[in-house]
């Protein structure tokens, strides 16, 4: 058994406090070794294709912050954990790709989107937020790497979209997100991952209006690197819930 394929066997045989307690142990050396403080990353756990018994686990073992990538499964979980008796408050991000038809429920329900790379997604977004929630917290999607098979902006586009929906009502633009092509060299992740820090700084500069203190970045393969360039937010999923299943073949 290879190295990697020990730890998956590991994450998949560990409780799910122990998984949480792994990641936050991570985490927390990571700020460390950074000169930060641990406090100041978020931990989000990305529940893709998990459900509802799988995220309450994650939230018994401390954990406030839950992401979302697709719509409808997101809020049958929310529907689901709302209706736990023990749950703490929790803090819903959608990570997704975002369509015009789907903004509305994720005003309504999400506390975060982490996924806005169109103008249009932003003011119908803004408008569709109920006023009664507060400001719905937004990061803008950048594709660093120009991959094609990735949403996102390119870096030259973010100031434009930015001074466009930096005042809307109904949106607090916060920050970037970004998820690098990947990288095995955690020196190489460094670097993907410090081109964002340094984007976010320069916008920082041109449009104060904007707070950009947030900086999505980082996932169970590479948050190290992440938190040493400057992240806010980690998005974890398998680090926190183990291995996804696989698919079993299809027989004809």
């Amino acid at each position: 058994m290879t190295s990697s394929s020990s730890a998956r066997a590991s994450a998949a045989d560990a409780t799910a406090a122990e998984r949480v307690a792994a990641v936050r142990a991570r985490i927390a050396a990571a700020a460390r070794a950074a000169g930060r403080d641990p406090d100041e990353v978020c931990l989000v756990a990305i529940g893709k294709t998990r459900d509802a018994a799988e995220l309450r686990a994650v939230a018994e073992a401390g954990v406030t912050d839950f992401g979302e990538n697709y719509l409808q499964e997101a809020l049958e979980k929310q529907a689901a954990l709302g209706a736990w008796s023990g749950a703490r408050a929790l803090t819903w991000h959608f990570v997704g790709a975002l369509q015009s038809n789907k903004t509305r429920p994720v005003a309504e329900h999400f506390d975060w989107v982490h996924t806005v790379d169109r103008e249009k997604i932003a003011r119908r977004l803004a408008a569709q937020r109920p006023r009664d929630r507060g400001p719905l917290q937004l990061c803008l999607q950048v594709n660093l790497d120009a991959e094609p098979t990735k949403a996102g902006l390119a870096p030259d586009a973010v100031a434009p979209l930015l001074g466009e929906i930096a005042g809307l009502e109904g949106l607090r633009v916060r920050g970037l997100m970004a998820i690098p092509a990947p990288r095995e060299d955690p020196a190489a992740q460094r670097v993907a991952f410090a081109r964002l820090a340094e984007l976010r700084d320069r916008l920082a500069l041109v449009v104060p209006q904007a707070p950009l203190d947030v900086l999505s970045m980082g996932m169970s393969g590479d948050l190290e690197a992440a938190i040493a360039a400057g992240a806010t937010h980690v998005r974890i999923g398998t680090a926190l819930f183990g291995p996804r299943p696989r698919k079993e073949p299809v027989h004809p």
